[in-house]
């Protein structure tokens, strides 16, 4: 198996972490926070959606990915993201964008550099395991808010 395809595999098994959450979702969680913790559901699942996609486009070379990162923009839940078709959408398509890139990286490609102003210089391999565990950290809010949040 080749590099890629491992990679491919730990960051899908990795992700369902994710995914598997959103199975009962309903639209009334969408506005769900937990105590007084900025962020509401909505929000996290638009935010996971928009990282992967800026990592499509800017670590693993997707040029034609069109990507607003609006919760990056606004650095704070803006109350807004309240449909679910629409954010299950997104997030699928940002999911289907992440892995059509990395299943064209070639295993010599994981060793390349790439300097992101939000995390500086890493190699791809690297990037990757930031990706994972990005998803992996707002998951874990995800649940948690789905638990416990009103």
């Amino acid at each position: 198996m080749s590099t890629t395809e491992l990679y491919l595999q730990t960051w899908q098994e990795a992700r369902t972490r994710f995914t598997n959450l959103l199975d009962n979702i309903s639209e009334s969680d969408l506005r769900k926070k937990l105590g007084s913790a900025p962020n509401s559901a909505g929000f996290l699942i638009r935010h996971m959606a928009e990282v992967e996609l800026l990592f499509a486009k800017n670590v693993f070379g997707a040029a034609d990915v069109k990507v607003t990162a609006k919760t990056v923009i606004s650095k704070s839940d803006t109350g807004e993201w309240t449909n679910l078709e629409e954010l299950l959408t997104y997030q699928q398509q940002a999911g289907e964008t992440l892995k059509a890139i990395l299943q064209q990286q070639r295993d010599e490609d994981w060793q390349a550099t790439i300097t992101t102003k939000e995390f500086g210089t890493k190699t791809k391999a690297e990037a990757i395991g930031r990706i994972i565990s990005h998803t992996a950290y707002h998951a874990g809010q995800l649940a948690m808010i789905l638990k416990y949040g009103s």
